[in-house]
């Protein structure tokens, strides 16, 4: 019974996406991102055929197992676009630490501006790094693994719908420019968006959210011991 309630499972969640794409393809919009518009499809899906969470955990496993190879794979448009990387390496560097760290500063000032507490001002501080950093930096910087993993999960959805939209709204046209804004801000959920946007954009975000999570690791603690 299990096999065939994972591949189920596993065809709902490819299924949702598909159809993601297909409308975004005739009414591009944010809502139409295939994070956005696939994860309220899944879950009524999986409400309505009564699967629970602890049934479609294992084609969740399989899925995330596969985000390995898919990692892996950002090499190559890398290596296709070695040059161009190179070229661009110190603007580049220099934008990727200012987002990494503005990120961090504007969002822990603002949670300490509304008076939330201590542990939740340091894991909304890091929820643009990818998850699993973020669940082991938020023990570290005195925060919830918990509440920081849900911050990164909604930071990346905010920002692989609201991204593009915004980039367009303000003209920034610049592949590598738009790469490094998703990568930096919205880690694997932004990088994706970027990958559907180009090769050299889902190139530049694949480095500046390895980087951007390297950074934020190192100045997560002395920027958080100011602010708080």
């Amino acid at each position: 019974m299990k096999l065939p309630l994972t591949i189920f499972s596993m065809g709902v969640t490819l299924g949702a996406y598909v159809l993601s794409r297909l409308v975004a393809k005739r009414h591009p919009s944010p809502f139409t991102t295939p994070v956005f518009f696939s994860t309220p499809l899944v879950i009524l899906t999986l409400l309505a055929t009564g699967i629970r969470l602890e049934d479609y955990k294992p084609a969740k496993d399989v899925m995330v197992f596969l985000l390995g190879p898919a990692t892996v794979a950002l090499a190559i448009p890398l290596h296709k676009n070695w040059r161009t990387l190179v070229e661009n390496a110190l603007p580049a560097l220099f934008g990727l630490a200012a987002g990494s760290l503005s990120t961090l500063i504007v969002a822990a000032t603002l949670a300490k501006l509304f008076v939330l507490s201590s542990v939740v001002v340091a894991s909304i501080a890091i929820k643009s790094v990818t998850a699993p950093i973020a669940v082991e930096l938020a023990p570290i910087v005195h925060g919830d693994p918990t509440l920081a993993a849900g911050f990164v999960i909604a930071t990346g959805m905010i920002g692989a719908m609201l991204g593009p939209w915004l980039m367009n709204l303000v003209g920034i046209r610049a592949p590598l420019a738009r790469g490094l804004a998703l990568g930096t801000i919205s880690h694997g959920q932004g990088t994706a968006q970027a990958i559907h946007e180009g090769e050299l954009q889902g190139a530049v975000a694949g480095i500046a959210m390895g980087l951007a999570a390297v950074l934020t690791s190192i100045a997560a603690p002395f920027a958080l011991s100011l602010v708080l």
